[in-house]
This record gives C-alpha cells, sequence and structure tokens, in this order.
C-alpha cells in the first residue's frame, strides 16, 4: 500500500494521529528531502511518543522520480510505502504527482490522507467572499512566461492563489502594481509558524507598506478577481430594445441558434 501524507506547514501539532500511526509502520519512505523528513519524525518521536521506524529512506523528487519507480517498482506493491513532501498536501505543486501517476498506470492501491495546506489555510483566512479559486502555485521565475503567467492569473476571472519566495515577493507586488494598482491583494506569512502575519490591502497600498518591512519566509499571495464593469444584456433585455431591425437582428443572432436573417424577417413581419 502506498500512502501520500501531509506534514506540518509549520506548527508540528498540526500533525494528526493517523500520520503518526502510518509512519510507525511504514518500511519505505519516499521523501522530497530525507534529512527533512527524519527531522520530522525525530521530533515527533520527542514530543509525542511516536516511534521512529525502521525504514528505508530514499529521496524522490523531479529530477529522480522516474528513476526510483524503477529503482522501487517491486517493493511498491509489497511494502507499506510512504510519501511525503517537505511540508504540506503532497502532490500539491509537488513531484508525488509522477508517484499518483504511476500507481494509477500499474493499478497499485494508493490513499491521500488529508492534512495541512498553505493554499486552502491561505484562502480561508482571506475573507475573500467567492467560494471559487484557481491555484497557479509558484509563477515563472522571470521573463515573458513570467509577464504572460501572472497577466493570465490576473484575468482569469477567478479569485487566484500563488506561492512566491521571500526575494521575489516585492518584485510581484510591483508587477500587479504596473497592471492593477487597485487589486485586492491578500498575503500570508510563515502560515501556522511563529511569526505567522496576514496582509490584506490595495496592491499599490501593500507595495508601499512593504518599503519599510524586511520580507522574510514563505509567502502565500491571494489575488482578487477583476471586477467587470460591463454589464451584459439578456436575450429579453435585447429583445425589447428600441433599435433598428438590422442591428437588432444581429444581436438577436448572437444570442440565440437563429440566423440574422430570420430574425430580421421576424421583425420587419411584426
Amino acid at each position: 500500500m502506498i500512502t501520500f501524507i501531509p506534514t506540518p506547514i509549520g506548527n508540528p501539532q498540526d500533525i494528526t494521529i493517523r500520520a503518526m500511526k502510518l509512519f510507525e509502520k511504514a518500511t519505505l519512505f519516499f521523501c522530497e528531502d530525507t534529512r527533512q523528513t527524519k527531522r520530522l519524525l525525530r521530533l515527533l518521536e520527542e514530543r509525542f511518543d511516536m516511534v521512529y521506524p525502521e525504514a528505508d529512506f530514499v529521496s524522490f523528487n523531479e529530477h529522480n522520480g522516474a528513476v526510483r519507480l524503477e529503482e522501487y517498482a517491486s517493493k511498491l506493491s509489497e511494502e507499506e510505502v510512504v510519501y511525503v513532501s517537505d511540508a504540506g498536501m503532497p502532490v500539491i505543486s509537488d513531484p508525488g504527482q509522477l508517484l499518483v501517476a504511476y500507481c494509477q498506470a500499474q493499478a497499485l492501491n494508493y490513499d491521500v490522507l488529508p492534512g495541512a495546506s498553505a493554499v486552502t489555510t491561505a484562502y480561508a483566512a482571506s475573507g475573500f467572499e467567492e467560494g471559487k479559486f484557481v491555484f497557479y502555485a509558484f509563477l515563472p521565475h522571470k521573463g515573458k512566461e513570467r509577464s504572460a503567467a501572472l497577466a493570465e492569473a490576473m484575468g482569469n476571472g477567478y479569485n487566484t492563489v500563488l506561492y512566491e519566495a521571500p526575494h521575489r515577493l516585492d518584485k510581484l507586488l510591483k508587477e500587479i502594481v504596473s497592471v492593477d494598482e487597485n487589486r485586492e491583494l491578500f498575503l500570508a506569512k510563515e502560515i501556522s509558524k511563529k511569526y505567522q502575519t496576514y496582509y490584506r490591502g490595495t496592491a499599490k497600498e501593500l507595495d508601499e507598506k512593504f518599503r519599510e518591512l524586511t520580507i522574510r519566509g514563505e509567502w502565500v499571495v491571494v489575488i482578487a478577481a477583476q471586477k467587470s464593469t460591463e454589464k451584459s444584456l439578456s436575450f429579453t433585455e435585447v429583445l425589447h430594445l428600441d433599435l433598428p431591425p438590422k442591428p437588432k437582428a444581429k444581436l438577436l443572432a448572437q444570442l440565440s441558434d437563429r440566423s440574422v436573417k430570420e430574425w430580421y424577417q421576424e421583425l420587419i413581419g411584426k
């Protein structure tokens, strides 16, 4: 059995009892970083009396994932295998996706535990009203790819969640200001950790505020959806507009499955 287990994104008390029980009986760990995983397990052993497992710890990331699947193929169906990210929900913006796809292709049993996620935690804290949002993970670091991705994120019509590194946060704020300085933003720093901080305001306000701050830690950025200033007319409203037959027929044709000619004939026949 292969189990994908979320790990705390900050506070170790966010680990679940179910996760610790599965850690104890695991015989093979696939880890984004084996050192990080071992540190977490030792901490759980010391603070919560978890039994440190007798298991093999193997690095599994975007660079070696395919090779690891070949090396350990025979063990994946025989052992108690655990996959963990450095922090948070595995597979979300994470190389664990390779392992999920492999399990599906090979018809291997797998399970994903619920747990800590910076995406949903930050969005819940944002206070933005809409329940729908788009997750973009990290934008490209530079160049046309970054500009295009940011333009898409800001213009997709939905609230959008991004991850950003501390050394690029100032750059991101200035990029957003250059597109729409009045766009509402929510920023979450170091979620669930000692220095957790929330900020909400327009891009311009936050850009000015952050000029006075030393930017450190991990950040989640929520960009509010673009507010539409355009009013869409319904079919009924168009039908009752006081317009000449030709332009009115063209509008009605775009809102229905009838042709301009059919609508024109109907309108002049009234």
